[in-house]
């Protein structure tokens, strides 16, 4: 790899490649289970494993795009197109999920679902060891580089790691509960452990879907965003005898534009001084920006 961009892309694709590796093989040994076992809660992980592997194979040919200049034709780049992928990930998942909620609790109000819970917790329990181990490494990865793809397939891998040993050990219960007064509700307890993962499940998706949403919109960051680059930016120009006067931020996917409308009062603006006030603020941008652009905009009175 030549350069920091070309070590980031490799990074990233190497990391959807495990992802994808990973995904397929629990997707078919979910599948095999469900079909030995009938269990709507390893249904439910099976769905979501399906999702994650169909759409690993277009985020493989979108990432190339992302590191392509920015254009005249693409002013914007390809960044958009990241987000777009975000929202139909997530979006995809909300509607499958929504719809396997509703033949749960159809499931519940016809009495239950029996299932073997004993099998099914040593099951999860190996799921479990698996999704940490790929947890862990591509974690590993990400320490040098992490961009909103590589956080999403961490994000899964984390959900995993915990619904596989939160099912475990349900299904665990559910296997005491059989010998005890309270064996009746076993039959429940398969659906509504599918329901409660599926809430557990897309707490996360829903926010980072109105947040991708926010983005292919161009609508500004949260404030707390817009505050840390308004305070970075005040500082800085301040130390070169500049005001900020506008603030426009702008964020597509892993790209950040910031357009700052400076006023330097009576004083000339020094070509070689606001290249080196820019260069500052982007330093000061990168540790919180994946890939930031800054222009400092003269403020021109209308008259």
């Amino acid at each position: 790899m030549n350069t920091a961009e070309d070590r980031k892309m490799h990074i990233e694709k190497t990391a959807l490649r495990l992802s994808f590796i990973g995904s397929l093989a629990f997707t078919v040994a979910e599948l095999v289970m469900f079909f030995l076992t009938r269990s709507h809660a390893i249904l439910m992980d099976c769905v979501f494993d399906s999702v994650e592997l169909i759409l690993i194979g277009p985020f493989l040919v979108l990432v190339p795009l992302l590191y392509k200049p920015v254009t005249e034709h693409h002013p914007y780049g390809y960044s958009q197109f990241e987000s777009l992928f975000m929202v139909i990930k997530y979006g995809t998942l909300l509607i499958i999920s929504i719809a396997l909620v509703i033949q749960n609790v159809t499931e519940i109000l016809h009495g239950g679902n029996e299932v073997e819970a004993g099998r099914i917790a040593e099951f999860e329990f190996v799921v479990f060891a698996g999704c940490l181990a790929m947890y862990l490494t591509l974690y590993y990865m990400s320490r040098k580089y992490a961009s909103m793809i590589i956080r999403a397939e961490l994000y899964m891998w984390r959900v995993d790691v915990l619904s596989s040993v939160g099912v475990a050990l349900a299904f665990e219960l559910t296997n005491l509960l059989h010998a005890t007064k309270y064996g009746w509700v076993t039959p429940y307890l398969d659906p509504v452990i599918a329901i409660v993962m599926t809430f557990f499940l897309l707490v996360e998706p829903v926010k980072l879907i109105h947040e991708n949403i926010q983005k292919m919109l161009l609508l500004a960051p949260p404030e707390d965003v817009m505050q840390e680059v308004r305070n970075i930016a005040t500082s800085t120009l301040m130390d070169y005898g500049c005001e900020l006067k506008f603030l426009d931020v702008i964020q597509t996917g892993r790209k950040t534009w910031v357009e700052l409308y400076i006023d330097s009062g009576s004083s000339r603006l020094d070509l070689r001084e606001l290249r080196q006030a820019r260069n500052e603020i982007r330093t000061r941008l990168k540790g919180r920006f994946d890939q930031v652009y800054i222009e400092l905009i003269p403020n021109l009175p209308d008259d």
